[in-house]
């Protein structure tokens, strides 16, 4: 039986671990074995990039903080090397960026499963969600096809004045 020191100290992770995944918008599990440090250090900056928390995590201690926030269903991918991705406001970039990584890793770094608000998600939606592109890249989409139709009368106009003789600006 562990001392009581070690035993608050667990119990203070677990709460800490329980508040993040409350809050978190989405998070993915993660099978890291086999990566080297450099490609670890590659990918902890690209998460921060994209405002992305990333730790390792004991399994015992993440099967408590699933169980206090009714997440249990995740119980069973607790095995192995686990690390956790959790974000806050973006739902799309935990998966994004560990699927990329995913990816280029080939075979080292596997997806387990992922939450998001506050529901178990299947790995083939963690999938989908990181096949979504970033916010910008879609905001900007949404800008371009909003002002397609703008450019292209602008266009006609300028097209009919130079018809009609007139110097075009």
């Amino acid at each position: 039986m562990p001392n009581a020191k070690v035993l608050s100290e667990k119990q203070a992770i677990v709460a800490e671990l329980t508040e993040k995944i409350q809050k978190a918008s989405a998070g993915v599990l993660v099978d890291y074995k086999g990566i080297t440090v450099a490609e670890d250090t590659a990918l902890r900056n690209e998460l921060r990039k994209n405002n992305v928390e990333y730790a390792v995590v004991k399994n015992t201690l993440l099967r408590f903080a699933f169980n206090n926030v009714g997440l249990n269903e995740l119980d069973d991918q607790l095995n192995g090397a686990t690390s956790l991705a959790v974000c806050m406001d973006d739902p799309v970039a935990p998966a994004r960026v560990i699927a990329e990584f995913a990816k280029k890793l080939n075979g080292k770094f596997e997806i387990k499963g992922g939450f998001m608000d506050g529901k178990v998600v299947s790995l083939e939606t963690v999938n989908a969600l990181a096949a979504i592109p970033a916010l910008p890249v879609l905001q900007a989409q949404v800008l371009g096809t909003m002002l397609a139709p703008i450019s292209a009368l602008a266009c006609v106009l300028k097209q009919i004045a130079e018809k009609d003789g007139a110097a075009a600006e």
